[in-house]
């Protein structure tokens, strides 16, 4: 194949708190500086990116434009006239309104379309307006999971051969913390017991709080002296409510988690809780899995996908259903062996080599046909 010019939007991966999605964009990018390729690819930035975020490659050109407002239909736009690569890539935000040749674009999920009210509205507005853009405008569009593909297909009444399914990848570089003074230096640093239960996400509806926390008031009411908290992990999100957590005893919320202490967290953490409404991957099942715990998740969107047989499912809706899976993983010793020794195996379905490789094959397919 002849040598193409990739242009990637990387300006989400310079975020210095970063989502599931920003974080996708710096591991994916990450994955492609490895594969064997004869293609230049540029990287797009609006910040200057932290040295090391990106190894030095010579096929790897960095441009850094900054600019405050609207930088993608401005300054990027402006850029892909000026440099005219063979195809686009927007990892995890939206094409420009106006640009030239042909693009491939990941959309993460339609969560906006199936629980419009967990958003406020203006950012409703914004994710359909910019999931209609990029499902038009993008010569293939990447979905992280079969149930995303599925969904994007039957909503924008898009043809599945223009649909590509590219599973992300898991991070390597989680591995099982047991060094019990690290994972106490990491209780100490967010105020932690010794026994807890994970939630790790942003904390808005879409996550299911209310009725996870629920569940697991529900759950302690049935344990005599119960010690075992519920972690919150996470920043407060769109249509955070108090409400969710008051009055339960045993909540901990201690915000957003430096990356260097997510794999003690999830390695001290008795079980990982992520019954939540709607996923397009949902990455904290899995990294629980890498980090050896136990996971409960819901029987909803893409969480049977990506637990496979390895993981508890719930119904999210039912309240007594958490409670229930609570009390199981927490006290059957036999069925959270099984789940720990099933989710090492499950993970490795997913890295990011692969993922760069498909994803590599879906902008050669664009560039190409």
């Amino acid at each position: 194949m002849s040598h193409l010019k990739i242009a990637i939007d990387a300006s989400r991966t310079t975020t210095a708190q970063r989502t599931g999605t920003e974080n996708y964009a710096l591991q994916l990018i990450r994955a492609m500086h490895q594969l064997d390729t004869p293609h230049h690819f540029q990287l797009f930035f609006r910040d200057q990116p932290p040295p090391g975020l990106f190894p030095e490659h010579p096929r790897f050109t960095h441009h850094v434009i900054p600019w405050r407002r609207v930088w993608t239909h401005t300054r990027f736009a402006a850029a892909l006239w000026r440099h005219r690569p063979d195809v686009t890539f927007v990892p995890s935000h939206v094409l420009p309104v106006f640009f030239p040749g042909r693009a491939v674009v990941t959309v993460h999920d339609l969560g906006f379309v199936y629980f419009p009210k967990a958003h406020a509205s203006i950012d409703r507005r914004y994710l359909a307006w910019s999931t209609q853009q990029n499902v038009k405008r993008a010569t293939r569009i990447i979905a992280d999971s079969l149930a995303t593909a599925q969904d994007v297909a039957a909503h924008y009444d898009v043809s599945e051969n223009r649909i590509q399914l590219v599973y992300p990848g898991v991070d390597d570089s989680l591995q099982p913390v047991t060094d019990p003074a690290a994972l106490a230096a990491v209780r100490q640093r967010y105020g932690l017991p010794e026994r807890y239960l994970l939630f790790i996400g942003t904390l808005q509806p879409r996550k299911n709080i209310a009725r996870i926390v629920q569940g697991y008031a529900r759950w302690r009411a049935s344990q005599p002296n119960c010690d075992t908290a519920l972690v919150l992990a996470g920043p407060q999100g769109w249509l955070y409510d108090p409400e969710w957590t008051a009055g339960v005893e045993g909540v901990l919320l201690p915000g957003y988690v430096d990356d260097d202490d997510v794999a003690a967290l999830y390695s001290g953490a008795r079980a990982l809780v992520f019954t939540t409404l709607y996923e397009g991957f949902g990455f904290p099942v899995l990294e629980a899995m890498r980090c050896g715990i136990p996971v409960l998740t819901s029987t909803t969107s893409s969480l049977p996908e990506v637990a496979g047989d390895a993981a508890l499912l719930v119904n999210p809706m039912a309240i007594q259903a958490i409670a229930d899976g609570i009390g199981k993983l927490v006290s059957d010793e036999a069925l959270r062996a099984e789940l720990v020794q099933k989710g090492s195996q499950q993970t490795q379905r997913f890295t990011w080599q692969r993922a760069a490789a498909q994803t590599l094959h879906a902008l050669e397919t664009a560039a190409t046909r």
